[in-house]
């Protein structure tokens, strides 16, 4: 079976890689910059550069490809909505031109609800995309990166972060390693086809009260959390620089998740992981600070 990784550096695609290559596969690695890969795993895969947002150029690397592992890039520009249409367009382009009949796509809780969910939104057009392919696909619904704390660093430091969500709220929090098991999984299985939604909702839900906690005693650095008004966040976004629509996309993940929000699929057995957040913090997080 030929597969093809996307992001093969980010905080996912990174452990997909390594984890395909255990298992005895040369993989297809997509990349925006080969220098990024590890020297280590170069001999190992087959790799190819190349933007995501360019439809032709995905369409002609992944010709061969029988099962793709997909996950919209960054956005990189002023407008994150409509980088997310582009790379849902080669996505697309890549499916059909090619007839790749498995699709694993990166996705994100909230983007069951199709609207109102800020750049998570993005997510949603690339599932109904790519659901009318034809394509068998498996679409991971994963829960919050424990790596989003990581750009929070200063925040951290300070001792204090900022969010807009109610602070005793809980949500799927989820490491990237354990989303990246999920995302192997099923692409080297082959006993599912058609359309299928797989929660990646981590060890256990967590309030942001919580996760200082945690972090806290895995640092060994006092952290606590403070609400702050959603026009504050907005206000300090603006202020360093941020164009609207890019602020938009990012409150509206926050924004779109709270006031009642609950995900389409509860936690179950098959969508909770193992790594734990504690875990993660002492041998990720402590390190940085």
């Amino acid at each position: 079976m030929r597969i093809a990784v996307t992001t093969p550096t980010g905080n996912v695609g990174r452990h997909v890689v390594a984890m395909l290559v255990r298992a005895g596969v040369r993989p297809l690695v997509l990349a925006r910059d080969l220098e990024r890969l590890d020297p280590e795993i170069r001999p190992v895969v087959d790799a190819i550069e190349v933007d995501q947002l360019d439809v032709e150029a995905v369409s002609a690397a992944t010709s061969g490809v029988d099962a793709l592992y997909w996950v919209d890039p960054p956005a990189a520009s002023a407008d994150p909505l409509d980088d997310y249409r582009s790379a849902t367009a080669s996505a697309v382009r890549a499916v059909e031109d090619n007839g790749i009949a498995r699709v694993v796509f990166q996705s994100s809780v909230g983007a069951e609800k199709r609207h109102g969910a800020g750049e998570i939104d993005g997510l949603a057009g690339t599932e109904v995309a790519l659901d009318a392919t034809g394509a068998d696909v498996t679409h991971l619904r994963c829960g919050y990166f424990f790596s989003n704390l990581e750009l929070q660093l200063d925040q951290v430091r300070s001792g204090s972060l900022q969010v807009i969500l109610p602070v005793d709220q809980p949500m799927a929090w989820v490491a990237p390693r354990d989303i990246a098991e999920v995302a192997v999984t099923r692409l080297l299985s082959t006993k599912w086809s058609g359309r299928h939604v797989q929660a990646v909702h981590g060890p256990e839900d967590l309030t942001w009260r919580r996760v200082a906690e945690v972090v806290s005693e895995a640092t060994g650095r006092p952290l606590r959390v403070e609400r702050i008004p959603d026009d504050a966040m907005r206000d300090g976004m603006l202020g360093a620089g941020m164009p609207d629509t890019l602020v938009d996309a990012l409150m509206g993940m926050s924004t779109g998740l709270r006031d009642g929000f609950v995900a389409e699929q509860p936690r179950t057995v098959l969508g909770t992981t193992p790594t734990t957040l504690a875990s993660w913090a002492y041998d990720v997080l402590r390190r940085q600070l």
